[in-house]
């Protein structure tokens, strides 16, 4: 009888986890087949690259992007197609020329991309030599320097740190470092600020940076020469060296060097050899609307019960500006928008509305999606939230470079393990199958995480997002990898209608207190 009764309740629970984990097997079958056949990702990574260019927010590249964006989907069936307003962003830039080279001791072309948010270095062609700043601590710096910079070519001295690299750029994540995501246990981040040594050297180093960007806008250099803390073989990391924010004074002209171009120049400097530069730098500012937009789209539900509730995924469409945005993130837009395509085009009707939306500002923190969320759900400051933040089910984001998805990070939401477990059996031979109840931060799904809707990001391979692709001038569309996008859409997309399709809605994690002024998640 016990045996029977053991068995009895093995059978309840199977049945259980069936239900719970259930989906429609032809219809998976049906999105791979969709997507082997029909793909249409790369040619959205296109137009999202190669097309649009750079996708700095706010800046024409973007604008261009989200316009043919927001037609494409449009195009293809989904409704309440929009540019939606986030807020106020601030000026927007781009860049319209760039030349440096060094003429004497000999001539030498040199790798440099502007800096963002920084001027131009005027109408004719600029020839300088060059002031390399020693000074470690602001009190040295301002002594030193004051009143010697105006009109130069001006560098910060940097450690030769570049050394062989014997390791190779691409990678796949092997088996036991799955294994080891699969079996990490919940852990809170640790807190470098509470450490004394981390924070006095952050402070030191902040005040240091803030004293050089003051000096810098009242001397007035003709140019500023940056180097990369990383980056090799031609390999140049740009970001911002201005401010977009339209109260703030114009950053003097800065360029980002190649390593190997700067140290050069360093090297010869501190020889006392003369080094003379020539440059011709030119980028411009837009204020006409300092708004910031997102792309959002839908497919409608079709259950009279459940089409109000809302099954979300995205990516943000915004990028750096040497390159253009391929890994970080039109290859998560172009999988996103994918996803849909598939959704749509196979006329599948899905209960709950499915939302698509490709952020902008997630490079500048996060904008896009934390305002959306405020605007839409609640304010994660004082968890005030509004009746939608409850019709939505889940958000999925993808955000890590070109990789194949691997798995999904739960975002420390074990109650849905055995429901994505069950999700993704069908695409074990495609290689996901791992779960981790570990966070990954960083981008736009913690913005719902902030207000107690699920959110979730795939677990990608890293190829060379790491090494050589992320916010650097190689993020170009040659490094995407055309089969891994295919077998992220194909998941996204089964994800998503499973979601929309289940009668309940995605388990939650406890509400989040309130997190005040406090910055970041």
């Amino acid at each position: 009888m016990r045996k029977l009764f053991l068995f009895a309740c093995a059978q309840s629970v199977a049945l259980f986890l069936f239900a719970q984990t259930s989906f429609d097997a032809s219809v998976i079958k049906k999105i791979k087949d969709e997507e082997q056949k029909n793909s249409k990702v790369m040619d959205v990574a296109f137009h999202l690259t190669d097309v649009s260019g750079p996708r700095l927010t706010s800046s024409p590249g973007f604008m261009r992007a989200a316009q043919w964006a927001k037609n494409t989907l449009q195009s293809w069936g989904l409704t309440n197609a929009a540019l939606e307003p986030w807020g106020d962003f601030g000026r927007s830039w781009q860049q319209e020329k760039c030349y440096v080279a060094m003429t004497k001791p000999y001539y030498a072309p040199l790798i440099a991309y502007p800096l963002a948010w920084t001027g131009s270095t005027g109408k004719k062609l600029l020839t300088s030599d060059i002031v390399l700043i020693t000074a470690t601590d602001s009190a040295s710096l301002v002594q030193q320097y004051t009143g010697k910079l105006k009109g130069k070519i001006v560098m910060t001295m940097m450690n030769d740190t570049l050394h062989p690299s014997y390791k190779p750029d691409g990678s796949r994540f092997t088996d036991e470092e799955l294994d080891k995501m699969a079996k990490a246990e919940r852990q809170q981040q640790p807190n470098r600020q509470g450490n004394p040594q981390f924070r006095n050297t952050f402070a030191s180093r902040r005040a240091f940076q803030q004293t050089l960007t003051a000096l810098y806008i009242s001397e007035k250099p003709a140019l500023v020469l940056a180097m990369s803390p990383r980056g090799s073989e031609g390999t140049v990391f740009v970001q911002s060296g201005g401010s977009y924010k339209t109260d703030q004074p114009e950053a003097p002209p800065s360029v980002e060097l190649s390593s190997d171009d700067y140290l050069r120049i360093q090297r010869l400097v501190i020889a006392g050899v003369p080094v003379e530069l020539e440059a011709d730098v030119k980028t411009k500012f837009f204020t006409t609307d300092t708004k910031g937009y997102n792309v959002v789209a839908e497919i409608p539900g079709t259950d009279p019960k459940l089409k109000d509730e809302i099954v979300m995924l995205g990516g943000h469409l915004d990028s750096w500006h040497a390159g253009t945005g391929a890994t970080d993130n039109a290859a998560g837009c172009s999988v996103m928008m994918e996803a849909v395509r598939l959704i749509k085009s196979m006329g599948l009707q899905p209960k709950r509305t499915i939302r698509i939306v490709l952020w902008s500002g997630e490079e500048e923190g996060l904008f896009g999606s934390r305002n959306y969320v405020k605007n839409h759900f609640g304010d994660p400051a004082t968890m005030k939230l509004t009746p939608d933040q409850a019709k939505v089910s889940a958000y999925y984001n993808l955000d890590n470079g070109t990789g194949r998805i691997r798995g999904v990070y739960l975002q420390g939401n074990d109650k849905v393990k055995d429901l994505f477990e069950g999700w993704l059996a069908p695409f074990n031979e495609m290689g996901a199958s791992t779960l981790t109840i570990s966070n990954t931060g960083g981008t736009d799904h913690l913005s719902f995480d902030a207000v107690g809707i699920p959110g979730f990001q795939f677990i990608q391979d890293p190829i060379e997002y790491d090494t050589r692709t992320h916010h650097s001038n190689m993020d170009t569309y040659d490094h995407l990898v055309p089969e891994d996008l295919k077998q992220a859409a194909t998941i996204v997309a089964a994800f998503v209608y499973n979601t929309a399709q289940r009668d309940e809605m995605i388990p939650r994690k406890p509400l989040p207190e309130p997190r005040g002024n406090q910055r970041g998640f």
